[in-house]
Parts: structure tokens; C-alpha cells; sequence
């Protein structure tokens, strides 16, 4: 038993639009170009004033009763729906999820490590989940488990809260943190208020800094006067320091 072909252009039925003759209702509510309303119409009617204009009549909403038409070029229309569809993408947020993962017996230093990265992810609008896995008798303790996490949504609260309190799924300790508003929100503490990193100047250029800026040096020693001339009478006798027996 042979099986029908499948149309090759196969669109979906949310971006199919019916124009025309295609359309299947007897009467339309009529838009014009320009936005007007032109009222209800035979769909025959409606068909001839958009040839008349040299346009086609195209059905934007099916489902209204009757179903409404505009009179405007399909090409035209298609292009204004891609333009709307790429506008709406670019303001959408996408939601970016970093994962930070603990341990019970975590060293104060490191704990401090991925505090500071949370800390740089929330900032960034960026969502982070912490996860905290027990490992073998390390069940035994989920106390433990449970005080990092509470020291770590304590240090991290400034710039987000937790979406739910933290729970034990499995062999581990899962939470959600979520950023709070820009204007509820706290500064990255590593950054300068000008967002400037403080940089000594004299690393810049690989040297040490110049005695001159040292001010406890002592200062050189007084130049001699001009003219003053020695004893002898020459300012550069070789033979001064001999001497005669």
C-alpha cells in the first residue's frame, strides 16, 4: 500500500496565513491599509476592493468572529511579522545559570574563593545554583552541609536571595539564587567606584621606584664653592698629596 508524499514546504499551522481566496470564511471584518476600520464585509466584497487597490486581503486573526482581514501586500505584511518576531527576541532575557559546588569539609580560603564568584555572577545578572554533595559518612553530618550553605547565602545576601530555602535531594544540598534588582542591589566589592582596578604605577614599567620619591633619603651633600682655591694655588696638582723630605 503506497503512502501519500509529504509537501516538502510543510509550515506550521501557527505560521500558516490564509490569504485570498483561501480564506474559508463567508463574512470579514475589514481592515484597511492605514488602520481604518472598513466594517463587515462578504469575503467576495472584501476580495475585490483589495484587487481594486492593487493589494491582497490578508487574515490576521482566525479565530475572532468574523474572522478579520487586512487589505495590505502579503509581502509586505510577512516583512513587518519578522521584524516584530526579531525585535521581540532581542528583548528577551535569557536567564544564565552558573553552578558553584561545595562540600562539607570545605577550607575557610576556598569557601571564600567561590563566595567571591558567586558574588561576580550575580552582578552579571546571572542566576547561581549551589550545590553541596555529602560523601560517603558525610550523611551522617548534613548539619554540617547545611552551615556552609547558610554562610554562604549570608555573605552572598546583599546581591541576591534564595529563590527556595535549601533542601536535601539525594546526597546532596541544592539552592537557587536569584540576583536582585540593579537599584537594590550592592556593588561588587572588587570593584573601585569608577570600576577601575588600583594599580601601582611603577609595576606598569616593570622598574622599582626612583630614590627621589623615597622622602627619607638623605639628601646629597653640599657642592663645594667655585672660588675657593687650594693652598698651593692649583685646583689640580698632581703632586699635592707628596711629600717633600
Amino acid at each position: 500500500m503506497s503512502r501519500p508524499f509529504s509537501p516538502r514546504s510543510s509550515a506550521s499551522p501557527a505560521s500558516f496565513v490564509r490569504i485570498n481566496g483561501k480564506i474559508r470564511a463567508r463574512e470579514v471584518r475589514v481592515i484597511g491599509d492605514q488602520g481604518k476600520q472598513l466594517g463587515v464585509m462578504s469575503l467576495t466584497d472584501a476580495i475585490n476592493l483589495a484587487r481594486n487597490q492593487g493589494v491582497d486581503l490578508v487574515e490576521i486573526a482566525p479565530n475572532a468572529l468574523p474572522p478579520v482581514c487586512r487589505i495590505v501586500d502579503f509581502g509586505k505584511y510577512r516583512y513587518e511579522q519578522a521584524k516584530k518576531e526579531k525585535e521581540s527576541k532581542k528583548h528577551q532575557h535569557a536567564n544564565k545559570i552558573k553552578e558553584i559546588q561545595l562540600s562539607p569539609k570545605i577550607d575557610p580560603h576556598d569557601l571564600g574563593i567561590k563566595t567571591t564568584h558567586a558574588v561576580d555572577f550575580l552582578c552579571e545578572d546571572m542566576k547561581v545554583k549551589v550545590s553541596l554533595k555529602f560523601r560517603g559518612r558525610e550523611m551522617a553530618h548534613k548539619e554540617f552541609g547545611f552551615d556552609v550553605i547558610k554562610k554562604l547565602l549570608a555573605q552572598v545576601a546583599p546581591f541576591g536571595h534564595p529563590d527556595f530555602e535549601p533542601k536535601l535531594v539525594g546526597r546532596g544540598i541544592h539552592v537557587m539564587i536569584t540576583p536582585l534588582p540593579r537599584n537594590k542591589r550592592a556593588k561588587n566589592p572588587r570593584e573601585l567606584a569608577d570600576g577601575s582596578v588600583p594599580v601601582n604605577p611603577h609595576q606598569l614599567r616593570n622598574e622599582e621606584p626612583d630614590d627621589d620619591d623615597d622622602t627619607d633619603a638623605p639628601s646629597a651633600p653640599p657642592a663645594k664653592p667655585a672660588n675657593v682655591k687650594p693652598a698651593d694655588g692649583f685646583a689640580n696638582n698632581p703632586f699635592g698629596n707628596i711629600e717633600i723630605k
